[in-house]
């Protein structure tokens, strides 16, 4: 008997998982439930990651986590909960799929287009890592990390799960065009690991054009990797064209650890009227019981949830309105029903169970993720983020006093576009410029240098940050300023 954490959720949540686990009880799932502490009111009592610890051991021990939708309170600047458990158990990949669900009628389905998308969003880094400063008083910055052991990682599960479901076409999505580095990189790895997968179609679309394409040709795609802010977005995107968040799951997938959840609000308007739609969160468990190796139950208990659908039978969020909806007592009861009965569209097969050994985490220390460098690494420059409301020219001025001789003063961005030296009296102007420094003949610099360079530069500049030139072997770490 496998034992696993079970998080009820906020709102909603208790109802459609006491559903979903009550339609487990009657199909004999062979699991055993850890319920642990974690939600809004987890929060309020002072815990400020939305769990206790005695919930964080409980999950860090069992590895798999089902979860109902959770609430992060508003104004008290806490993160939250639902980011927090992805990033803290490093479960690097959400794989959301999207499939055409007979009784749920959308645009797609009337016009008689079947969709059938995994997208795969990377889960950790991105603009996730929630690190934001205020540079100046008009002005924010949002730090996006992107690295390339996170990117191998999800891009790696991407073709291994589309291999397993004998995926015709994998796509990466992407803003590489104007995020060079960054989605350059992504781009860069997916590439690299699509190698040693000559038998899926491979390719990349532009974030924009993806989306533009999805809603007029979805039958197009297959699977879809992103990164995390891009795959969020179109996660959504794609959950929009079978019927809503109420019909799509999720799963957080990591090495040690994996998450199962709905992810549509708590829905406190309805909250303890037992009227909520549960099927987000069942297909979402059924997706951990396939995870879990067993892949009898989930198909008989898959089968009875389509044939439910198909036959008519509905909450009140959606279906026909000339039936009578139910509610999500009664609509786990008749799924329980249905148990050996098959839809007459895309029924799932009935496969062996998969013997999945249940096995008990003790790290001892942090993974540290790192690849094999390029090259030498030096430093060949330096940008200064820098406070002003003065002129470019006058800026340039001052930054030309501080050259040391080994650095030489070569653009000034400001909100990434070139002012200095040369520009457009046109370009709309805010307090904070960038001024790069490059070193001479691209000898390199040392931290000291760089250090001694920004001591002159505070002489004339409140410095806000600075980022230091790399380059490794002959590749360029930095990207050019827009007009440079």
């Amino acid at each position: 008997m496998h034992k696993i954490a079970v998080a009820k959720g906020d709102g909603i949540g208790p109802e459609i998982m006491d559903a979903v686990l009550t339609i487990f009880k009657a199909a004999n799932v062979p699991l055993e439930y850890d319920v642990v502490d974690m939600g809004k009111w987890v929060f309020d009592k002072g815990f400020s990651n939305g769990m206790t610890p005695e919930a964080q051991e409980t999950i860090e021990t069992l590895g798999i986590l089902f979860k109902g939708p959770m609430e992060t309170p508003k104004g008290k600047g806490v993160k939250s909960v639902n980011v927090t458990a992805r990033k803290t158990w490093n479960t690097y990949a959400n794989k959301r799929t999207f499939q055409t669900l007979h009784g749920v009628d959308t645009v797609f389905s009337k016009a008689g287009i079947p969709i059938d998308i995994t997208i795969v969003r990377e889960n950790i880094e991105d603009t996730y890592g929630g690190i934001e400063h205020m540079l100046t008083h008009d002005v924010a910055l949002c730090r996006r990390f992107i690295t390339r052991p996170g990117s191998y990682q999800v891009i790696k599960y991407a073709f291994e799960m589309a291999k397993k479901k004998g995926a015709r076409r994998i796509t990466c999505g992407h803003k590489s065009n104007i995020m060079k580095i960054t989605d350059g990189l992504f781009l860069e790895v997916f590439y690299e690991v699509a190698k040693d997968y000559p038998e899926l179609n491979a390719d990349d679309v532009i974030v924009d054009d993806l989306c533009m394409k999805l809603v007029t040709k979805p039958d197009l795609f297959d699977v879809v990797v992103l990164t995390n802010l891009q795959g969020d977005i179109v996660s959504d995107l794609c959950a929009g064209l079978v019927g809503g968040l109420g019909f799509a799951p999720s799963a957080n997938i990591g090495d040690h650890i994996s998450i199962f959840e709905a992810v549509h609000g708590t829905a406190p308007d309805i909250t303890g009227k037992n009227i909520a739609n549960p099927t987000a969160l069942l297909l979402s468990g059924i997706g951990m019981l396939r995870h879990l190796g067993l892949m009898q139950t989930s198909a008989m208990i898959e089968n009875a949830l389509l044939y439910t659908l198909e036959s008519g039978i509905h909450t009140g969020d959606f279906g026909d309105k000339a039936i009578p909806s139910v509610n999500t007592t009664s609509f786990a009861d008749v799924i329980i029903s249905n148990f050996g009965k098959e839809p007459a569209v895309n029924p799932k097969p009935i496969l062996p169970d998969l013997y999945v050994t249940p096995t008990i985490f003790k790290l001892e220390k942090n993974p540290m993720l790192e690849s094999v460098s390029e090259g030498e690494e030096i430093i060949v420059g330096v940008d200064f983020f820098i406070e002003s409301n003065e002129q470019p020219t006058e800026v340039a001025n001052k930054s030309l006093e501080h050259t040391m001789g080994i650095a030489k003063l070569v653009t000034i961005s400001n909100r990434g576009t070139q002012v200095w030296p040369k520009g457009s009296v046109f370009t709309n102007l805010v307090d904070q410029y960038r001024c790069r420094f490059e070193s001479i003949d691209d000898a390199a610099l040392t931290q000291t240098d760089v250090l001694e360079l920004t001591k002159r530069m505070m002489t004339d500049f409140k410095v806000c940050s600075y980022e230091m030139l790399n380059k490794f072997g002959e590749k360029k770490g930095y990207s050019l300023a827009q007009g440079q």
